[in-house]
């Protein structure tokens, strides 16, 4: 970078899962598909304008963001400003391949991201659930050398687990079997293991490691994956991405502490305790399959306590 700070973007990939044209596309995508799923659409898909807090965070801890991409299945918050300099809604159409499109996977979504149009070099990712709750320089996510600093969950025994589950026949779900297909590249091409996953929170990439694993080193790996409009065992997680930079030089590795980057489970009933205790950089308001009507309910309320100031991206 020699010594001068990039242009540097943000992503987020956006739903509003009750949208009833949303649901129906979805179901008719699954009917395609020869499923007999039905579109789930329990309160784990409520939106809780969590997005809309997410910018707020941003605007106050990162205000030197250039441009904010907020990638979407042709949808709008009713809430945005469209209008807002720093704003581009950009469909999911415009940057997947055609064999991808219809997208319900986000795996496969995140894939091409970097072919969004106007993105900068350098990027970071984040989902709506994901906040930042200090001032952060780009420093934060970028070094001095232009490449980014890489943030893993340190899981010792990831391997390990993941064997003794073979073993015992225990389902090991597509998240994290989507993780060990990632490390199983990286190990076949690069002899190289990382015993660490997703921090579950803001991460930073470049468009040049982007378009090589997807373009050229791991193509023909990954395209068959292509094809997983829902989420798949065969998917391969993103962190893929993080490993390739790591083993060809290109990163900084940094195993994180809830100092850092905290992840809070919805279902935790005290989401303010969790902050006050950490006090985090960065921290993850994260649903799950064990959260209740009634812990999503809590959501809105905490967020709006945290982030009370209406952001220049509201209208």
């Amino acid at each position: 970078m020699n010594n001068k700070t990039p242009e540097i973007d943000l992503v987020y990939l956006w739903v509003d899962g009750n949208d009833p044209i949303w649901i129906a596309r979805k179901q008719e995508a699954l009917i395609r598909r020869n499923s007999g799923i039905k579109v789930n659409i329990n309160g784990r898909y409520v939106d809780n304008d969590e997005l809309k807090y997410s910018l707020r965070s941003v605007e106050k801890h990162l205000p030197w963001i250039r441009k904010i991409f907020i990638a979407t299945n042709h949808q709008q918050p009713g809430w945005l400003n469209i209008n807002h300099p720093k704003i581009e809604l950009v469909n999911q159409d415009e940057f997947l391949p055609p064999e991808a499109i219809p997208c319900f996977n986000s795996v496969v979504i995140e894939y091409f991201i970097y072919r969004i149009p106007g993105l900068s070099d350098y990027f970071l990712y984040a989902n709506d659930d994901m906040f930042v709750h200090t001032d952060l320089q780009p420093s934060y996510f970028f070094a001095g050398d232009g490449f980014p600093v890489v943030r893993l969950q340190y899981q010792f025994m990831q391997r390990t687990e993941i064997k003794l589950k073979k073993l015992f026949g225990i389902r090991i779900n597509n998240y994290r079997k989507s993780i060990e297909n990632a490390l199983e590249l990286i190990d076949r091409k690069y002899g190289m293991y990382y015993p660490g996953v997703s921090h579950h929170n803001i991460d930073a990439y470049r468009k040049d490691d982007f378009r090589a694993v997807i373009e050229d080193v791991f193509k023909d790996d990954l395209l068959p994956v292509l094809s997983n409009h829902f989420r798949d065992p065969s998917d391969i997680q993103r962190v893929l991405f993080h490993y390739y930079v790591l083993a060809i030089k290109h990163g900084h590795l940094k195993f994180v502490n809830r100092r850092e980057s905290c992840r809070i489970r919805v279902q935790n009933s005290d989401f303010m305790g969790s902050l006050k205790r950490f006090n985090p950089d960065l921290f993850c308001l994260n649903d799950t399959e064990r959260a209740t009507d009634d812990d999503r309910a809590r959501v809105r309320p905490f967020l709006d306590a945290l982030y009370p100031e209406k952001s220049s991206f509201e209208k």
